[in-house]
């Protein structure tokens, strides 16, 4: 099965600890690597993963405040210290580009790449990212300023073939491809191998959401339903459910309950407020509700 794993840079909220970074993942699939939001240290924890700076093309802004943008012109001008060559995508609410044209006028007047925005509106579903391997899919959320999440959804990949039927008929090799993508066989006497005796179904495709920051949102259950890994923030414990909807966050309750009624697979919580020193507090909370939950921590590998 090829790869598709998700790498924590960064879990923590707006207040900078001892204990985690702000807010930044790497979603891998097949090799392709998708940054989703970029705190302060990001660069620093891309480092510390090993993953290549030179195999990610595409970043996904969630939302404009600092704990998920701050450590992007930081990222931007290494890879130019880098000699990067190739396009950096990045997809973000449209007045992302506004705030850094400057800054990259000032900064980075003669990097020897171009930064590529691509606008959308945090407030609508719809696919910003498509290529034979992935889609990535918007997910509007509640906040406090238009913010959205990010769904990964894995292309179905082809068949296996089988070898002992590559054997047994002599199938050439210019064939072994289109019997791969569903076609039947014809022998020289006209005989029909149907392609089901040919192959075996490949593995089923895998999907991730990312959603943070959010107050409880029921209406992004139909879209995430069923998925192999959510990953939801909970900032808070549920004893301060009021701190939460004042400030459009949710509890680990909350974000277990969502995963529950979503009938996901796994659920990652992060996004911990400053005010927890063991969040093993809202790991308790969520898994009462919803087994299947871990912490997200820094430099955390999850493989779907």
């Amino acid at each position: 099965m090829e790869r598709f794993d998700i790498h924590i840079l960064g879990c923590g909220s707006a207040l900078p600890t001892m204990r985690h970074l702000a807010t930044s993942q790497i979603v891998n699939v097949r090799e392709k690597l998708f940054m989703i939001d970029c705190g302060e240290g990001t660069q620093v924890q891309l480092r510390r993963s090993r993953l290549s700076f030179g195999r990610l093309n595409h970043i996904f802004i969630s939302h404009l405040h600092g704990d998920h943008c701050f450590g992007l012109m930081g990222l931007i001008s290494t890879f130019g210290m880098l000699e990067r060559t190739a396009d950096l995508h990045i997809y973000s609410h449209p007045d992302l580009q506004r705030l850094l044209a400057p800054q990259l006028e000032f900064f980075c007047k003669e990097m020897p790449y171009n930064v590529v925005f691509h606008p959308f509106d945090p407030g609508e579903r719809t696919v910003i990212y498509d290529d034979r391997s992935v889609s990535v899919e918007t997910i509007p959320l509640r906040h406090r300023i238009p913010t959205c999440g990010f769904l990964f959804r894995e292309k179905p990949t082809p068949s296996h073939i089988r070898r002992d039927m590559i054997d047994f008929y002599q199938i050439p090799i210019y064939m072994r491809n289109r019997i791969k993508n569903g076609e039947d066989y014809v022998l020289e006497d006209g005989t029909v191998v149907p392609n089901a005796r040919l192959t075996m179904p490949s593995e089923p495709p895998r999907a991730y959401a990312y959603c943070s920051d959010t107050r409880y949102q029921p209406k992004i259950i139909e879209q995430i339903e069923g998925v192999d890994l959510l990953f939801h923030e909970a900032t808070f414990a549920s004893s301060e459910l009021v701190r939460a909807r004042k400030t459009f966050h949710s509890t680990a309750s909350q974000a277990a309950q969502i995963a529950r009624d979503a009938k996901v697979k796994r659920l990652l919580i992060g996004h911990f407020s400053a005010r927890y020193e063991d969040e093993r507090i809202l790991l308790d909370e969520a898994a009462a509700v919803f087994p299947e939950t871990m912490l997200a921590s820094e430099n955390l590998t999850v493989s779907l």
